[in-house]
């Protein structure tokens, strides 16, 4: 039985003519008839009865055409439903700490998947809401740090919000600094050569700063401090204070010119990690981001899917 031979079917029970439905279809009068003979042998059902005075329709065939009429309609569903789908918005969310290389790998997907229809989306903000977002799925995925001193708490946490963490990369402390700044043609900086400069950090609002902090160290030495939301208002004031953030290390000199990264001669690392809810297919848009994101980190720091994470380096 095919959606083709029920069409038949329900245009002759329509016209109650061979010869008029095979017209209004386009195809022949031996078409139609061979069809219908084959699906009421297929059914084991008289669904017509040929008279001189035309088609008429049996008990049993006015049941077959009840059914018949709802699995077209299913499959006319079914179609619709599927097309509005291929035709529809291709929406991605990513949220993130503020990291330049999840920006250049948002634009290699912006226009590798923009199509004539989208709706992503690069949320740079605090941790807990990253995390948070994930959770409550108004994100695909979420891209974060763990450290020796925070990442206890935040795999608790995670686990708690029913959300996985795919390593992704172990990177050593930056300092970023202004292209402008006398320590920029240095090899590497230590913090006691940055104790009178400010130290610039992102606020976490009534977040722990110790667990939440995006700064995988902080200047004990140091005492000017400010705090902002933004990178680009970050990156402003480490060139007009002359100032520094301690960060990954990985920049994109083509989005941020102005902004050196200096090895930091302090133990530490920082790990990358991918978010996912655990609970959800994740967006087929997911794999390619991750792809982007691997090909802007430095290929020596990538870390495998089932890394050990906990060592300190």
């Amino acid at each position: 039985m095919t959606l083709v031979q029920l069409k038949y079917v329900l245009a002759v029970a329509s016209f109650r003519s061979i010869n008029e439905a095979a017209a209004s279809l386009f195809v022949t009068q031996p078409t139609i008839s061979t069809a219908i003979k084959d699906l009421e042998s297929e059914v084991d059902t008289k669904i017509f009865n040929r008279t001189n005075h035309g088609i008429e329709i049996t008990n049993e065939g006015m049941e077959f055409l009840g059914y018949a009429r709802q699995i077209l309609a299913q499959a006319d569903l079914l179609k619709e439903h599927f097309k509005k789908k291929k035709n529809s918005t291709v929406k991605f969310v990513v949220s993130a700490q503020h990291y330049s290389f999840a920006v250049s790998s948002f634009i290699r997907l912006v226009e590798k998947f923009g199509m004539e229809k989208y709706d992503f989306c690069l949320r740079e903000t605090r941790t807990r809401d990253i995390i948070q977002d994930v959770h409550n799925l108004s994100a695909d995925v979420g891209i974060i740090y763990f450290s020796k001193n925070n990442s206890r708490l935040l795999k608790r946490l995670l686990k708690e919000q029913n959300i996985t963490y795919t390593p992704l990369a172990r990177l050593t402390p930056h300092v970023f600094i202004s292209n402008k700044n006398s320590l920029c043609t240095r090899p590497y900086v230590t913090l006691a050569d940055l104790k009178d400069m400010p130290f610039l950090s992102f606020e976490q609002g009534g977040y722990s700063a110790d667990y939440f902090s995006e700064e995988v160290m902080k200047n004990p030495e140091g005492s000017r401090m400010i705090r902002v939301s933004d990178r680009a208002t970050l990156f402003n004031l480490l060139t007009g204070l002359n100032g520094y953030t301690i960060s990954s290390g990985v920049i994109e000199q083509e989005l941020n010119p102005e902004i050196k990264a200096i090895p930091l001669v302090e133990k530490g690392y920082m790990d990358i990690v991918i978010l996912q809810h655990k609970d959800i297919t994740p967006n087929p848009l997911v794999d390619t981001y991750i792809s982007y994101l691997k090909d802007a980190l430095p290929e020596n720091c990538l870390l495998s899917d089932d890394s050990e994470i906990d060592e300190e380096i």
